[in-house]
């Protein structure tokens, strides 16, 4: 007698089917925004910092808005930050972008060999530079430049390290772009995605052990929200209310792959905040008063012993993932110019215009005054070397930095090293 559950009982079923998510249009397609639900400026509620998470979860699915079309700052989430605060802001970011710019040329030039730019994404880490204490500890990913820039990390370092010449104080251990600079509370930047969360949480147990308070926070992508060392973060930060915050920028694509394969057809990346009983935000990532308001609640939160917050930054990728990546390969050419939210930077000089406070003519000199900056601090690193010019760290600086003691067999093959070296090309210099 055959099962109730054979094959031949479901003869009458229908097949199973695998389901590929697909976006909704491809390279040639008319780029089309309208499925998407853009909430009223102001309309969010902002409930107090010490609420508990259940009371954030409307959040999770809504979308966090604070400058309307006409460059107002409305409704309760609005910041009120003064004029001075917000030029700084302008500035951090049209600083990053001008970065961007040189450094992406200078990849296009030889003298490196890879860059990554965040144009389009500079609120999602100015804006929270400017919400955290300068001291709290901020694990990025490598798009968070404007972290290091905002933070007043010198250009001429950062340029240092994309060449990784003989100043690079990292000597030339990391791929550009991949800071680490601890005096600025930056921690190494590595390329396996998703290992900030993990790492913010344990660093921001360690503080609250030690009573410090100082807080940690950590961001990646929303593709890097489908490793599994994202869900462990959240899971240790959750069960040890962890003074941390994650930051996750949804900027729709992941290299080639669309947010559709890390799961954002079913809901929102913010609302992975509810399944682990955390406080979740989702945030208008091109609106800076917005993140700056999302940031500074999370913040003040964490320290208040609150426990952790994802923040979801809804943005867009302006530009390809990196100088290795052509998006015309794999998106609409449409989409940037389409898309519903705007420019990060052209949203908040029209909120300091409207204020009276800015002028199209002062945003103009004061992107000529940037580009000389950026390109003036090219010319300082490029003494140090470029890419391909052999003025990089000597080998004798393999070990150095690893070991608190080298032990004694490398030391020994490094002096062999020198010896033979020097034997074979008697002018070589260390």
């Amino acid at each position: 007698m055959s099962s109730p559950n054979s094959a031949t009982d479901r003869g009458n079923l229908p097949p199973l089917s695998l389901h590929v998510p697909e976006p909704r249009f491809r390279p040639g397609d008319a780029a089309d925004y309208s499925h998407l639900p853009i909430s009223q400026a102001g309309a969010q509620a902002r409930p107090d910092e010490a609420c508990a998470p259940v009371e954030t979860h409307p959040l999770c699915l809504d979308l966090i808005r604070v400058l309307d079309d006409e460059g107002r700052a409305v409704g309760p989430w609005n910041p009120a930050l003064d004029a001075e605060t917000l030029r700084r802001m302008l500035r951090a970011m049209a600083l990053t972008r001008a970065f961007d710019d040189r450094m992406y040329r200078a990849q296009r030039q030889g003298k490196t060999s890879f860059y990554m730019k965040s144009t389009g994404e500079e609120a999602t880490a100015v804006a929270p530079a400017m919400a955290l204490a300068p001291d709290d500890m901020v694990f990025p990913t490598y798009r968070q430049q404007g972290l290091l820039i905002t933070r007043g990390y010198p250009l001429v370092e950062m340029i240092n390290q994309i060449y990784s010449n003989r100043a690079d104080k990292l000597l030339g251990r990391q791929l550009p772009v991949m800071y680490s600079a601890r005096e600025q509370s930056f921690f190494s930047i590595s390329g396996n995605l998703a290992t900030q969360f993990p790492q913010a949480v344990g660093w921001a147990m360690a503080s609250a052990i030690k009573g410090d308070t100082r807080i940690a926070a950590a961001w990646l992508g929303e593709g890097s929200s489908a490793e599994g060392d994202f869900h462990s973060g959240l899971t240790f930060a959750a069960v040890y209310n962890a003074p941390v915050i994650f930051n996750i920028v949804n900027n729709q694509w992941a290299i080639s792959s669309f947010s559709g394969f890390a799961g954002a057809e079913r809901t929102t990346f913010a609302a992975r905040a509810i399944g682990y009983g955390i406080a979740g935000l989702r945030v208008d990532g091109n609106d800076p008063l917005a993140v700056y308001a999302a940031s500074r609640w999370a913040a003040d939160r964490a320290r208040a012993n609150g426990g952790p917050t994802l923040i979801e930054h809804f943005t867009y990728r302006a530009e390809g993932h990196s100088t290795s990546d052509d998006p015309g390969q794999y998106r609409s050419a449409q989409e940037r110019a389409e898309w519903p939210l705007g420019d990060p930077v052209t949203r908040l000089k029209q909120h300091l215009i409207a204020l009276g406070e800015w002028s199209e003519d002062a945003h103009a000199a004061m992107d000529l005054e940037l580009v000389e900056t950026v390109k003036a601090a090219t010319r300082e690193a490029e003494k140090n070397g470029v890419l391909g010019q052999g003025l990089h760290h000597p080998t004798r600086t393999l070990f150095e930095g690893v070991f608190e003691e080298m032990p004694w067999h490398l030391r020994e093959q490094s002096e062999q090293a020198i010896h033979e070296r020097h034997i074979r090309y008697p002018d070589w210099q260390e």
